[in-house]
């Protein structure tokens, strides 16, 4: 697909219309920055709501972590329920799992009621690295189970091996209530969606200013959006239009290579269950099929925001560690993107000066929270900010080390390689 990133994703991606640039002065209920997951949710519920909205996406829509993701739609928060619970108490942790499950239950509704062609899938492992992750996954299950979250099955290796061929794995949690999906097509269609609700969507009109205040505007090269609500939903692609946000959230590079389609067989001598996996460590890998049953395999997180200077080279050794089977498969894509992480890997949702909301951070499992905190921000803008104000309870610090935070963070994380490997 024209514009975007040299991925499978854009390769294979749905026939989509171009949106016309920003130009000239626009007035609006709502002003949303950013077309990723965020913004066209909040987009799409505030116009199913009777909002006048106005979407204005640098790029193209999907062009950023959105479209270029795992494609996995994971249960809860990358922080865990049980530091949840400590946060705010067993009653608000209860409602906040509640907005979790409803992420996912939202893409599901959203894929069937707008008839979104994605390939949407459910089934996922959570695969143990070592004998020892084991015990750190039965109590996984536990905690899930103490949510009324029953759909797993924890399974040994030789169990493990009916679904998953490696022999890279002790173990497994399974779960039938996450999975996966083409998250291009998926933005796609909700900008489809959106779209015939009434909104108006731009195209390359990158804002390079904002203001805040009751009256928010956005500026671009070529035009202004003057509205009585604005929305900022760039993510880790959002930069210095805000300041205040981006010293919040840390952009980390993480990388996903496509094998050549691997056919029926190849499939089954890899995912026969056709779930989604990711491993027990802190840097996770993670991999799945695709429709066409290529492999998608990603990781290898990168904290410094030094690009390797072969994508290939730096993906293949470790998806050959994990399918050694894989060793002659051609290998024809690999493409990298930004997610954006916070201090306490919790998602930051909130409200700047005045009329201006944004959501942001979901370190690493934004695909479906994503979708969910678009939705929440616009509750809150129609006036039932109930399920906004709880999930903004969460106060998020800035990274420490101002100009140095981003080696202090890649030193942190060499730590934390070393966990994994010696754990």
């Amino acid at each position: 697909m024209h514009g975007h990133t040299d991925s499978w994703y854009a390769a294979s991606a749905n026939p989509a219309p171009a949106h016309p640039r920003l130009e000239g002065e626009v007035a609006t209920d709502v002003c949303v920055v950013g077309g990723g997951f965020t913004g066209l949710s909040a987009a799409l519920h505030l116009a199913e709501r009777g909002y006048d909205v106005v979407l204005l996406e640098a790029e193209r829509i999907g062009w950023g972590a959105s479209g270029r993701n795992g494609g996995q739609i994971c249960t809860g928060f990358s922080k865990g329920m049980e530091a949840v619970e400590a946060h705010v108490g067993m009653e608000a942790a209860r409602a906040c799992w509640a907005v979790t499950e409803e992420a996912k239950a939202l893409i599901r509704e959203r894929v069937e009621r707008h008839n979104i062609d994605c390939g949407l899938k459910w089934g996922y492992l959570h695969a143990a690295t070592k004998p020892s992750r084991m015990e750190g996954l039965k109590r996984d299950q536990e905690s899930l189970a103490r949510y009324g979250y029953e759909d797993t099955k924890l399974l040994d290796r030789f169990a493990l091996m009916e679904r998953l061929k490696s022999p890279a794995y002790h173990g497994a949690l399974w779960e039938g209530g996450a999975g996966h999906f083409h998250p291009l097509n998926y933005a796609l269609g909700l900008a489809d969606a959106a779209a015939a609700a009434g909104v108006r969507i731009f195209e390359r009109s990158p804002v390079e200013r904002v203001a805040t205040g009751p009256q928010p505007a956005a500026y671009t090269a070529e035009g202004t959006v003057r509205a009585k609500h604005m929305v900022l939903a760039g993510n880790a692609y959002l930069g210095p239009v805000s300041r205040p946000l981006y010293r919040r959230i840390m952009p980390v590079a993480s990388y996903v290579l496509a094998t050549e389609p691997l056919g029926e067989d190849g499939a089954r001598a890899t995912i026969p269950g056709d779930d989604a996996v990711s491993d027990t460590n802190f840097i996770v890998d993670y991999f799945r099929l695709s429709e066409d049953k290529r492999m998608l395999f990603g990781g290898r997180a990168s904290y410094s925001q030094i690009r390797p200077r072969d994508l290939f080279a730096f993906i293949r050794p470790r998806l050959l560690e994990i399918f050694p089977q894989l060793a002659d498969a051609r290998l024809d894509y690999c493409w990298e993107g930004n997610i954006g992480i916070t201090v306490d890997r919790m998602p930051d949702i909130g409200r700047l000066d005045g009329e201006v909301w944004y959501a942001q951070g979901y370190s690493g499992q934004g695909v479906a929270l994503a979708g969910m905190y678009g939705k929440l921000i616009a509750e809150a803008i129609a006036g039932h900010a109930e399920r906004f104000d709880l999930m903004a309870r969460f106060r998020h610090p800035p990274f420490p080390g101002g100009k140095l935070r981003t080696p202090l963070l890649a030193l942190g994380m060499l730590w934390y390689r070393l966990r994994d490997a010696l754990s």
